[in-house]
């Protein structure tokens, strides 16, 4: 494996960790009936969840996230240009998503599920790694911002949502 596909490695598995979570909730979960009320608040919720997350990767992006990262575990520093096409997509993808959302259309919901979940452990991720390192890690200031948005979505998808 290269160096550089190293690198992202530790970013992949936690990532692909939340992603599978997004996919049982995606598969395992209905539209509620009171969804067709309830959508234009979710979708007003995950857009401010999406600005937080622009605002998140913007500070990673202005303080090295991309290398001090992957040297937690002793590896190169990821590529600048995938950690932030990466990012740039995802922003895409949710920004598409909650257009989704407000028509009800079920695979809209994969991403935002992952936004939720990836934000609400973006919360608690960003702290832990600054007490592992001792001081500020890149991301830190606008955690909590997107750690409680990512629970305030997760909990508008369930109110929007029900088992199947």
């Amino acid at each position: 494996m290269t160096s550089g596909l190293a690198s992202i490695v530790p970013s992949m598995a936690i990532l692909g960790g939340a992603g599978m979570i997004a996919g049982f909730l995606t598969v395992s979960r209905g539209w509620a009936a009171e969804s067709r009320m309830l959508a234009p608040g979710a979708v007003r919720v995950a857009l401010v969840v999406i600005l937080a997350q622009a605002a998140h990767f913007t500070e990673e992006l202005r303080t090295g996230f991309d290398e001090r990262f992957p040297a937690l575990f002793g590896l190169a520093p990821m590529s600048l240009r995938f950690f932030a096409s990466f990012n740039v997509a995802w922003l895409v993808i949710w920004s598409l998503s909650c257009w989704g959302l407000a028509a009800r259309r079920r695979p809209a919901l994969f991403p935002l599920w992952f936004l939720a979940i990836a934000g609400a452990a973006n919360g608690v991720a960003h702290p832990l790694m600054s007490v592992a390192v001792g001081g500020y890690f890149p991301g830190l200031a606008t955690s909590p911002l997107i750690g409680v948005l990512g629970v305030v979505l997760l909990r508008r998808l369930l109110a929007v949502t029900q088992a199947v």
